[in-house]
């Protein structure tokens, strides 16, 4: 669900939907609390809910704090892992230089194929195994394995972009199970997410200030915080959807530069 959320909905319409229905609905029920139970509007009870606030403030920030900062390290994870798919394909167009020309040119055409496939494997279905991308993965292979080399250089370069070709081939794989098992939290995880943020307006809403003017901006604001940290952690819990995304630039970046060395 989060999914489809984060991949069919643009990054900004989704963190305004999420203040106007989180800080919208609190402030609407901050009034009809309000208006039921003007009790509440005094101040008999506001020891026991500014400890309750604080207390409960302070798990929340903690907790939001905590997968936060835990779904960013899978962010930054899949963009080193991206980044060193796309180098180690750079370092094999770069040596191609070495190798004979009918060599060099089968081997370029065949690593085109696959960078070409592989965009569109991220651009498409982004956890599922492309066929065409193992086809044209098989075929750098292939082209590899025909060459002869002759001088200690060819050699030597033939033997990293063996090393380099493995790279590229693990780096897919780590991708697209990333892909697969990242999907942001389990539904144990959001149920306490969901229930800390209640508390969270709630302690708000229940806070007895006489004058609404000064109750509602108050709640609004809780409202804002409480929608922003649902809209990050939505845009975290995908690594390959949504604008924070990690992006397939490294693997356009190979592309580029077999294409200009054409």
């Amino acid at each position: 669900m989060s999914g489809w959320i984060v991949s069919h909905i643009p990054p900004g319409l989704l963190l305004v939907v999420l203040i106007v229905v989180i800080a919208g609905g609190a402030m609407l029920l901050a009034a009809g609390v309000r208006r039921l139970f003007p009790a509440l509007t005094r101040d008999e009870h506001n020891d026991v809910t500014k400890f309750t606030y604080s207390f409960i403030g302070f798990i929340y920030a903690f907790f939001i704090g905590f997968i936060v900062s835990s779904m960013w390290g899978q962010i930054s994870t899949a963009d080193a892992n991206a980044r060193a798919e796309g180098s180690a394909a750079v370092e094999m167009a770069r040596d191609l230089g070495v190798f004979e020309k009918a060599d060099a040119d089968r081997i370029r055409q065949s690593l085109l194929d696959y960078e070409n496939a592989a965009i569109a494997e991220w651009n498409s279905d982004r956890s599922a195994r492309s066929p065409d991308a193992d086809a044209a993965l098989a075929k750098v292979s292939a082209a590899y394995h025909q060459v002869t080399a002759t001088t200690d250089s060819q050699k030597a370069l033939l033997s990293s972009s063996y090393a380099n070709l493995d790279k590229v081939s693990q780096a897919r794989t780590v991708r697209l199970l990333t892909a697969r098992e990242d999907t942001g939290p389990p539904w144990p995880l959001w149920a306490v997410i969901f229930l800390t943020s209640a508390m969270v307006l709630g302690t708000v809403i229940l806070y007895g200030v006489e004058k609404a003017g000064m109750h509602y901006p108050m709640v609004a604001i809780v409202g804002l915080i409480v929608a922003t940290n649902l809209f990050l952690i939505l845009e975290l819990s995908h690594p390959f959807i949504g604008g924070i995304s990690t992006s397939p630039d490294p693997l356009y970046e190979v592309v580029s530069i077999l294409t200009t060395k054409q």
